[in-house]
């Protein structure tokens, strides 16, 4: 297969990856069903009645609750005055009222915008502003930082709401414990706003209209993080996610071959729906499934999210390197019965093979790990689920999905060689929010998205990753990939975390430097620097260690090395 590439001829490799499938997988996702997310969360919420879509503090919400009540939010908001396509913005953590509040603006017609509660003023005050977001959904918690910058954006209608407001009765108490007793609420004023509960007692005597969306429609703007200069919103079209959706839906089959099915899956939502990983393998395919997902608002409280994994019988749990490696240092979490966990699905950051092996010898369950991105809606990579082992990989190309390893030039490289991950999927973003320029740096003429991370492609279609571009270390002429020196740091006993960055060096341009984070107390560099000894090449080793009590991580635990950076 070849096709034009920036100018030039590339070939396509075939798919070999699809010899790696299982018998009789299909290698594309069947046509969509449905024009948008509205229309299938109508459907699977009219076949799952009255099974639990989500739990939250003890408290569950229906597939049918879920549906008449997200019915009452898309109403609200048409009564508002917006237009088909409007942004509406959502600042808040795992609770009901985000399921609730994203697919009531998805059902209206409108876009939704993704944002991270924990944003700093300024942060906020670029999203809104590049997004035009028109109404802000804000859990009180984060309402003081709305306050500092909303005068100066386009947002006409800001609804705030309380941790307790879907809790019932207990909802009272879970107020004045966040209120009164743990003072997460700091004071903050918006004259004009308007409560949760009178949004929803306000949409209860409207009627929902149907929109006329189609899959082309944006859907989300999933702002990315900022990794490669300022934040940007991908434009994720609802064909987009459903076509996701159908990948995972069919992907998780391959947990189940040689197992007996749970009748309704659990998934363990730790991940923040505001994060397209959580938002897809959570929200969307417990949507396709039939799923109940466990909405965990603070996974940082690792004891208090231990007890939920001990007292629901979870079946599936997303996660990331760094949360399973937490999980694991909580001594309550080795008493826990993982008989039911069937699948463990890692992305989001490279999960390290000691974390790896541990979390199997501990829960009996291995961990498979895939790989996406924003722009890709954002699953594009998975090992098999039915897998025995941590291969160490990223996996392979899900159904419906081309991925092509690409030099500098934009020519495919043959298997094995190291160059730019390339990915062609229905899933692959509509291009950048307004920015036409950034949109043309990262997308082919034969419709590949740059994903700006390197590595390679094997013979059974398992691409590895070795790193981002930007992360990589030149040192004396040598390319030195942070990832190695980190999962080899990690294989040393004392160690807890652990992240590699290159500085400058007068001898040699750059050089390694190491921060760690201690398991051990009486860990010392000495030792460091004589495991490092032990299992990298000179040129590899860390040049310089720093001990630290914490890393920088973004809001889903990822380790940021950019912070750490001079």
């Amino acid at each position: 297969m070849s096709a034009s590439v920036e100018g030039r001829t590339a070939t396509i490799p075939e798919r070999i990856w699809l010899a790696s499938y299982p018998s009789g997988f299909p290698a594309e996702i069947p046509p969509l069903a449905y024009e948008s997310i509205g229309a299938a969360l109508e459907h699977f919420c009219a076949v799952h009645g009255e099974r639990p879509a989500f739990i939250s503090m003890g408290k569950s919400l229906s597939f049918r609750g879920l549906e008449a009540q997200s019915a009452r939010i898309g109403a609200w908001l048409q009564s508002r005055g917006l237009s088909k396509g409007d942004r509406v913005a959502v600042m808040m953590p795992n609770i009901l009222q985000n399921p609730v509040v994203v697919y009531g603006i998805l059902r209206a017609g409108f876009t939704v915008v993704n944002v991270n509660p924990l944003y700093t003023p300024r942060e906020l005050e670029h999203q809104l502003n590049d997004a035009g977001a028109k109404v802000l959904f804000v859990l009180e918690n984060f309402a003081h930082t709305v306050q500092q910058v909303v005068a100066r954006t386009q947002v006409q209608d800001v609804v705030v709401c309380s941790m307790g407001d879907m809790l019932g009765l207990k909802g009272h108490m879970v107020n004045l414990v966040v209120r009164r007793i743990k003072k997460l609420v700091p004071m903050w004023s918006l004259p004009g706003h308007h409560t949760f509960k009178a949004v929803m007692a306000a949409g209860a005597g409207k009627t929902l209209a149907a929109p006329n969306v189609t899959r082309t429609d944006i859907a989300f703007l999933q702002y990315t993080g900022g990794t490669t200069g300022v934040s940007k919103g991908a434009m994720l079209t609802h064909a987009n996610l459903l076509s996701n959706m159908e990948q995972m839906g069919l992907w998780l089959e391959t947990a189940f071959i040689g197992k007996k099915r749970p009748e309704q899956l659990v998934f363990l939502c730790a991940l923040p729906l505001y994060h397209i990983f959580a938002l897809t393998v959570n929200s969307l395919a417990g949507l396709l499934t039939g799923a109940t997902n466990i909405l965990i608002a603070n996974p940082r409280d690792i004891p208090s999210l231990v007890k939920d994994m001990a007292t629901y019988k979870v079946n599936v749990f997303p996660g990331l390197n760094t949360l399973f490696n937490a999980l694991m240092n909580n001594p309550d979490f080795q008493k826990v019965d993982f008989s039911n966990l069937a699948l463990t699905f890692g992305g989001g950051m490279s999960v390290q093979r000691p974390v790896a092996e541990r979390w199997r010898k501990m829960t009996g369950c291995p961990i498979a790990e895939g790989y996406g991105l924003s722009e890709t809606s954002p699953v594009a990579t998975a090992n098999r689920l039915d897998t025995s082992e941590f291969t160490g990989t990223i996996g392979m190309p899900i159904p419906s999905t081309d991925v092509d390893i690409r030099n500098d030039e934009g020519a495919s490289l043959p298997i094995g060689e190291i160059g730019e991950i390339c990915i062609r999927g229905p899933q692959v973003m509509a291009g950048y929010w307004n920015r036409p320029d950034e949109t043309a740096k990262v997308m082919t003429a034969d419709g590949f998205f740059r994903t700006g991370d390197i590595g390679f492609m094997n013979e059974q279609g398992l691409i590895k990753i070795v790193d981002r571009k930007k992360d990589m270390i030149l040192v004396s002429g040598f390319n030195v990939f942070p990832n190695e020196v980190e999962e080899v740091a990690m294989t040393l006993a004392g160690v807890l975390e652990c992240a590699a960055i290159g500085v400058p060096d007068e001898h040699s341009g750059e050089a390694v430097k190491l921060f760690v984070v201690r398991k051990d107390p009486n860990l010392t560099e000495a030792d460091v620097r004589a495991h490092c000894a032990d299992n990298l090449t000179n040129y590899k080793r860390p040049r310089y260690i720093e001990f630290r009590n914490e890393l920088p991580k973004s809001n889903v635990g990822k380790i940021l090395r950019r912070e750490l950076r001079p």
